[in-house]
């Protein structure tokens, strides 16, 4: 057995050897070096010496696993794994129906839930167009309290617009009642300048008379 060994191991570092000097041979002459052509041809003399002396190697015995497992010989273990499943899905089949009975699950109680789903989808159907409706009301009342929004913008605008037309009257009255008073000033003005020229007018008089 050692000497097997002993003899696989040789083989090994001959078979890796030879294929690294078969292959760096290749190398060498795929890129044209020099010793190319003798590094391959050593290789594969190795590796042919190698198969030649690997060809008397004794052969392995195959081991009879079945002495040591005997369910490997006898195909028990995988009727053992398929009785164990089955074991399996019958106690969880059990343990199941032991769950809903202690639920109190049977048929009656699952064909009154399914006529409940039933009155339920037929009260959701009845009550769709009642939401419809709910919501076109709740439109409408959004419209009008919008329009009211807007009715009380021009109001105000309508409003800004009395006030100003209202206080240009009264720039406008204001006006008048200035023009008047300075009309009136400049009337005065021009009877005292009147006077004031015949009082000047008097005196030159005056003076030439004592010349």
């Amino acid at each position: 057995m050692a000497q097997s060994r002993n003899t696989k191991k040789l083989f090994n570092y001959a078979y890796g050897i030879g294929a690294a000097i078969v292959i760096l041979g290749a190398l060498f002459k795929i890129q044209h070096w020099s010793g190319g052509g003798t590094m391959l041809s050593i290789g594969m003399i190795v590796e042919a010496a190698v198969f030649f002396v690997s060809a008397f190697d004794s052969v392995d015995e195959d081991l009879d696993w079945s002495l040591v497992y005997p369910e490997l010989g006898t195909g028990n273990a995988k009727d053992k794994d398929r009785n164990e499943a089955r074991e399996s899905q019958s106690l969880l089949s059990q343990k199941l129906d032991d769950m809903l009975k202690d639920a109190k699950l049977d048929a009656s109680l699952m064909s009154s839930l399914s006529e409940s789903i039933q009155n339920f989808k037929g009260a959701a159907e009845n009550i769709a167009p009642a939401v419809d409706s709910i919501a076109a009301t709740n439109k409408y009342s959004e419209q009008l309290s919008l329009a009211a929004a807007q009715m009380e913008s021009l109001n105000s605008l309508y409003k800004l617009q009395l006030d100003s037309t209202s206080r240009q009257a009264e720039i406008n009255e204001q006006v008048t009642i200035n023009a008047g008073k300075l009309k009136e000033q400049m009337e005065s003005l021009t009877t005292n300048l009147s006077s004031l020229n015949d009082v000047y007018g008097g005196m030159l008089s005056a003076m030439s008379n004592k010349n």
